[in-house]
């Protein structure tokens, strides 16, 4: 491989709203973490808020910062003690790196680590607290990556993080082979939920949303759409269903009044998963007696742990096409653009993809 240059192109937050296009040093790797050429990086619901300083002070601590979780790349250089990868390993990066030795990490739970955020402790939430994958070039854990499948590229597993999330809240609730399904929010998590509660053996997925997404997933696998501007969804639900209800319920919009809307269309010892990420403002009033008597259960999912071999096998054996959510597409250079797009959902957009090295990564 080529020799490293010395300095990188990177997407730089300033401050909170401001970003510019700057050059700056390239990484070195710490003991147990590789160098990545970073291949794709996908924008993220969350990366707006941590752009516009709404998070300030936790999302990011401090400024300069790069944002960026949602990446795919090759390692091209080894920090101390690394076996587990080599040079020109293809590989998928997660956002969490947990500490490794607290309850939760043993327990593989390593997203809701107990030293969240403690530095010292090995903790590392890359694009949140840790600078992220906006550039050309940057040092991971080797406890954050994955191999990739030959088959797979960058783009597609750029997608590891959606898919990833997606799954570990259908993983929780688990799906009910022949069963019915109810996802809320056609964004990129909710298709991807659609999809993977049709994959794990759902006779029926409906859909509940508005606008384009709803008609995208329409077009991308939904057997039945509810549009929340036409008609009252928990009503369309249990209308739908014969008046039981749904056997899960993934609510992915985070949506004030979707989790007590969630509840109320699940059938009788029903599960609902909730995969959205609110704003600290929304509080919800939920139905107690209902989730008493009717025995709901309701799982919180945070994030994609242990989930990247799962959705890379499936996006390799074509079982879980990603290729028709990624719908835009901009160089590193497009920055400010590829954003826009993103948020105002310019050309239908679902997800829009960075490319900081080009279109070969």
């Amino acid at each position: 491989m080529s020799k490293l240059p010395q300095t990188m192109k990177a997407c730089v937050l300033t401050a909170p709203g401001r970003f510019e296009l700057q050059e700056v040093p390239v990484p070195h790797p710490g003991p147990g973490e590789v160098l990545c050429r970073i291949g794709a990086v996908a924008i993220c619901g969350s990366d707006p808020e941590i752009i516009r300083g709404d998070l300030a002070g936790s999302w990011p601590p401090s400024y300069p910062f790069i944002a960026g979780h949602e990446w795919a790349g090759t390692v091209v250089a080894l920090g101390d003690g690394v076996t587990q990868f080599q040079v020109g390993d293809r590989v998928a990066g997660e956002a969490h790196k947990g500490c490794g030795y607290c309850k939760n990490c043993k327990e593989g739970r390593y997203t809701i680590c107990l030293n969240y955020g403690k530095r010292e402790t090995g903790h590392r939430h890359y694009g949140f607290v840790e600078n992220g994958a906006y550039c050309q070039y940057q040092s991971y854990s080797v406890r954050s990556l994955t191999l990739m499948p030959s088959n797979v590229s960058f783009a597609e597993a750029s997608m590891c993080d959606t898919t990833g999330v997606a799954l570990h809240g259908v993983e929780l609730a688990g799906v009910t082979p022949g069963g019915v399904a109810v996802v809320i929010g056609p964004g990129p998590i909710g298709l991807s939920a659609m999809k993977l509660a049709k994959l794990m053996g759902a006779a029926t997925v409906i859909m509940v949303g508005r606008g384009a997404r709803l008609k995208a997933a329409a077009h991308l696998g939904a057997d039945l759409c509810v549009d929340i501007n036409a008609e009252d969804p928990v009503e369309a639900v249990r209308r739908l269903t014969g008046g039981v209800g749904a056997d899960e319920v993934f609510e992915c919009s985070g949506a004030k009044g979707t989790f007590c809307q969630g509840v109320r269309m699940a059938r009788k010892g029903g599960r609902v998963s909730l995969l959205g990420v609110a704003t600290d403002d929304v509080m919800e009033e939920i139905p107690f007696k209902y989730v008493t008597h009717n025995e709901i259960a309701i799982f919180g999912s945070r994030a994609n742990p242990n989930t990247s071999p799962k959705v890379l096998a499936l996006m390799s054996s074509d079982q879980l096409n990603v290729q028709d959510m990624i719908t835009h597409r901009f160089p590193l250079e497009q920055f400010a653009d590829a954003l826009d797009t993103f948020v105002h959902r310019k050309g239908n957009a679902v997800k829009v993809v960075i490319l900081p090295n080009g279109e070969n990564g």
